[in-house]
């Protein structure tokens, strides 16, 4: 009997998705018939070594949605278009060389981002959100901590006004969760990166979009606009998640206890964990079919959708031991994608940086934090893609801030 695609949404995708992971491929098998919002059909590659082919393919799998077969049937508002698509959903759609191209202007930007520096403003910005709350004994780790630091970094590093930082954080939440009011997120990214670029085209500074625009791609302001807003995407929420699931993992497990009275070794294996057992990265788009193949056992059809079924992949019982955590240095898992789309290296080392230097600040202004409410009652996002807390409380001894208000 052939079972009915399943709905890519729900409240299990939250709650409990490793289990659900095992019994879609229970019982469809490592690639997985789905329908988003409005039945729109895709594939959910969840088998690791089908994984391993969709993205060390770019030819047979590409990132061209000009062959998606379901474009020209979905409305404008869609609140999907922008994830799935990962562009502004205005004027033609980029080809797979020109999507390659434009991935080489943003790398070329993160490459002269010095991480020794990085560092150094990481620290300092984190301190600045600690002492907001260090006097009080609690706080809420993921609104007052987590989602506000990666941003804040970026911003920075962009050249954006950081009076911006508030409404980018909402704009990029509510674009991320893909819900009613993601358009409206996207319209806000778009009005104030269109204004730094213009801003940055008549004062050159030192920072990423300057660099972008020195490089003299060709690009219109449009496609940079979408560059600038890819680096922005996928290095803001992604690494506020693994902030958020790191410190909830060593909050709740007795083996990273050590991390919480000094213990810095233990930061590093509990933020490797995350990206095998509860990545921020859980699902993501897109490649398309160019031509009709077999994948997993399952008839694609040229112009099909297939989604990264990141969290799946890094369950596969064919290539790990089911219930064994992954430590040390097993980096093999999906959380940064693979082949030729894959994150950019300076990026994952950016997004280490400031994970890694988030969590060791915290735990050194704060040494004796502690959860305030029972573990399982921390909630997730209601989002298929990226993984992460709506809050998670601590208490702690209250202690003066390091830093003046000046």
């Amino acid at each position: 009997m052939t079972l009915p695609p399943v709905s890519l949404s729900g409240p299990r995708f939250q709650a409990d998705p490793i289990a659900l992971y095992r019994e879609l491929r229970r019982d469809h098998g490592p690639v997985v018939p789905v329908v988003l919002d409005g039945d729109v059909p895709a594939w959910l590659v969840i088998g690791y070594r089908e994984l391993h082919q969709l993205t060390g393919d770019p030819v047979l799998f590409t990132r061209d949605s000009r062959l998606w077969n379901q474009l020209a049937a979905l409305p404008t508002d869609w609140p999907l278009l922008p994830i799935i698509l990962r562009r502004i959903p205005l004027g033609e759609p980029p080809t797979a060389d020109r999507l390659r191209e434009r991935s080489r202007v943003g790398s070329r930007a993160l490459d002269g981002v010095d991480l020794v520096a990085l560092r150094v403003l990481t620290e300092r910005l984190a301190d600045e959100l600690i002492d907001a709350v260090c006097g009080r004994g609690r706080a809420d780790l993921v609104a007052d901590y987590a989602v506000q630091l990666p941003l804040r970094v970026i911003v920075a590093l962009c050249g954006f006004p950081a009076g911006q930082g508030p409404g980018l954080v909402k704009a990029l939440a509510d674009l991320m969760d893909g819900q009613e009011r993601a358009n409206d997120g996207l319209s806000h990214l778009i009005g104030s990166t269109t204004e730094l670029l213009s801003a940055r085209r008549a004062r050159p500074a030192d920072d990423m979009v300057s660099r972008m625009i020195a490089q003299d791609s060709g690009f219109s302001d449009l496609e940079l606009v979408e560059v600038i807003l890819e680096i922005v995407v996928a290095g803001h929420q992604s690494t506020a998640d693994w902030i958020g699931n790191s410190l909830r993992l060593m909050l709740t497990e007795e083996r990273f206890a050590a991390s919480l009275f000094g213990g810095r070794s233990s930061v590093s294996e509990a933020m490797n964990e995350v990206l095998w057992e509860d990545t921020p990265l859980q699902n993501w788009p897109g490649r398309w079919a160019s031509r009709d193949t077999r994948l997993g056992g399952r008839h694609i059809q040229a112009g099909d959708l297939l989604l990264l079924g990141v969290q799946g992949a890094n369950h596969d019982p064919h290539v790990r031991t089911p219930g064994i955590a992954q430590t040390g240095g097993n980096n093999a898992h999906f959380s940064f994608s693979h082949g030729e789309q894959r994150c950019p290296f300076r990026a994952q080392e950016m997004a280490e940086v400031i994970a890694g230097t988030a969590i060791e600040v915290l735990l050194d202004r704060l040494p004796d934090i502690d959860l305030a409410v029972p573990a399982e009652s921390l909630a997730r996002r209601p989002s298929v893609w990226l993984r992460g807390l709506t809050a998670l409380p601590v208490t702690f001894t209250p202690t003066p801030p390091v830093r003046s208000p000046s």
